[in-house]
C-alpha cells in the first residue's frame, strides 16, 4: 500500500473523516474543544485508516474501494483517532499531577 494512488488516498480521507467525526462529536471523546482537536484525530485517524488493512488483513474482500478495504481500514481509523485522545488526556493528567 505504499504505492498509493489518489483514489486510495481519498477512500483513506473519508473513512478518517467519519471515524474522527464519530469520536469527537458522536462519542464527545475529546481533549480539545475546538477544530485542533478535530484535525488532530483526522490525521491520525488517517494514519491509522492507512495502517488497518497491511495489520488486520484483507477481511471481506468484497469490500473494497480502490485496494483500500474497508472493514480494517475503519478499525484502525477508529483507534487511531481514540488512542490520540487517551494519549493526551493521559498526559494531561501526569502533567497535572506532577505539578501539584
Amino acid at each position: 500500500m505504499i504505492d498509493m494512488t489518489f483514489a486510495s488516498f481519498l477512500t483513506l480521507l473519508v473513512i478518517s473523516l467519519i471515524c474522527a467525526l464519530i469520536v469527537h462529536y458522536g462519542i464527545r471523546y475529546r481533549v480539545l474543544e475546538g477544530a485542533d482537536g478535530f484535525l488532530a484525530k483526522w490525521v491520525v485517524g488517517w494514519i491509522g485508516a492507512w495502517v488497518g488493512s497491511p495489520v488486520l488483513g484483507h477481511w471481506f474482500a468484497n469490500a473494497h474501494i480502490s485496494s483500500v478495504y474497508i472493514i480494517p481500514a475503519f478499525i484502525g481509523g477508529f483507534v487511531g483517532a481514540f488512542l490520540t485522545t487517551a494519549v493526551w488526556k493521559a498526559e494531561a493528567r501526569v502533567v497535572s499531577q506532577h505539578q501539584a
